[in-house]
C-alpha cells in the first residue's frame, strides 16, 4: 500500500507525476471542469489538530473529486481515548477509501498507516509536512522560478524545514536553512537529506546568520516561530528569533527577482515584516490555494495506484 507519509518515500519521477497531474487539475478547475476522477470515493479526515487550510482544501478537494469528506475530530474517534491505533485504523480502512490524518505524532501516523487497508495521507504532523510542500513547488514551478532554484529558508527548524530538506534533496535543488542555536533541525532527517542529496545532486547547508542563508538565492520562505502548542515558549522564542524576521533588508539580499513564500498562518512583525508579505501577498494566497490543486494531485495519485494494484 502507497502512502503519502513523507516525501522521503518518493522519487523525483513519483513528485513530479503528481505535480503535473496537480497541474491539469488546476487548469480543468480555472475552467469549471470538474472531472469525476474519484466518484463515490470517501475521504476520512482525523484532525487531532485544527486547521483551517487542511480541512477546508481536503473536504472541497474530495468534493469536486465527485467523492465525499468525513471529518473527524479527536472528539469524533475513539483514537487516543483507549483504544489501540491499529484497531481504529483496521476499522475507518475497512470503510472509507482514503484517509488524512493531521495529528502530533509521526511515529503514530505511521503506525497507523501500518495497519491501514488504504492510503494515508500526512495532513500534518512534529516531523513533516509534505502535502504544504508540493502545494509551494506547485507554486515556485508558476511563478518560473524552477530552474536552477535555490531555496532559503529562514527560521524555526521544525516540520516544514524537515519537509524542505526532502523535497530539496529528492529533486536534487539548493537549499540553504538558517535558524538560531538551539533550533536546528533533526540531525537524523538532515543526514537522510544528506544522503539523497548525493544521488541528486542537490546543494544543502545550514547557517545561523540569515544574511548567509538568503544571499542570491530564487525563493525565500519561513514559517511561524511559534508553533501551535508552543505558546509557552513565546517570550523566550521571540528573544531568540530576533534578526531572524524577513523584511525588506534582507530581502535584499536575494535575487532582484526572488519570491516570498509562507505557509500560513502568518504572524506579522515577528517571522515577517508587514511590507514583505504584503508585497509578495498574491503569490502566498496563490500558494495557499495550490494546497487544494495539490492535494487532488495526491488523492488521485493514490487512488490510482490502488486500482491498479487491485
Amino acid at each position: 500500500m502507497k502512502h503519502f507519509l513523507t516525501l522521503a518515500d518518493y522519487s523525483k519521477t513519483e513528485i513530479l507525476e503528481i505535480i503535473d497531474l496537480a497541474i491539469k487539475i488546476k487548469k480543468e478547475t480555472k475552467e469549471k471542469i470538474f472531472k469525476k476522477y474519484m466518484p463515490t470515493k470517501t475521504l476520512a479526515m482525523i484532525f487531532e489538530k485544527s486547521s483551517t487550510r487542511t480541512r477546508v482544501s481536503f473536504e472541497t478537494g474530495i468534493y469536486q473529486l465527485g467523492g465525499v469528506g468525513l471529518f473527524l475530530s479527536s472528539n469524533d474517534i475513539q483514537l487516543g481515548r483507549g483504544e489501540p491505533i491499529s484497531d481504529t485504523s483496521r476499522v475507518i480502512s475497512s470503510m472509507c477509501d482514503i484517509i488524512m490524518i493531521r495529528n502530533d505524532s509521526q511515529k503514530e501516523l505511521k503506525e497507523f498507516a501500518s495497519y491501514s487497508k488504504v492510503p494515508v495521507i500526512n495532513g500534518l504532523t512534529d516531523k513533516f509536512h509534505p502535502v504544504q510542500l508540493m502545494a509551494d513547488y506547485l507554486t515556485i514551478i508558476e511563478h518560473n522560478k524552477e530552474k536552477d532554484l535555490k531555496v532559503a529558508y529562514i527560521g524555526d527548524g521544525n516540520n516544514m524545514t524537515h519537509s524542505w530538506l526532502m523535497l530539496a534533496s529528492k529533486l536534487g535543488f539548493d537549499l540553504n536553512i538558517a535558524t538560531p542555536k538551539g533550533y536546528e533541525v533533526d540531525q537524523d532527517i538532515l543526514e537522510q537529506a544528506l544522503k539523497f542529496a548525493k544521488i541528486s545532486g542537490a546543494k544543502i547547508k545550514t547557517f545561523y546568520d540569515p544574511k548567509d542563508a538568503i544571499k542570491d538565492v530564487s525563493v525565500v520562505t519561513t514559517d511561524t516561530w511559534v508553533s501551535m502548542g508552543q505558546e509557552d515558549e513565546k517570550a523566550k522564542r521571540l528573544k531568540d528569533f530576533k534578526g531572524f524576521m524577513v523584511d525588506t533588508k534582507l530581502m535584499k539580499l536575494a535575487k532582484e527577482d526572488a519570491i516570498f513564500l509562507h505557509c500560513l498562518p502568518a504572524y506579522r512583525e515577528y517571522e515577517v515584516s508587514s511590507e514583505i508579505f504584503e508585497k509578495y501577498s498574491d503569490i502566498i494566497f496563490n500558494e495557499a490555494e495550490n494546497r487544494l490543486h495539490a492535494q487532488k494531485g495526491i488523492m488521485v495519485y493514490l487512488d490510482r495506484l490502488r486500482d491498479t494494484k487491485d
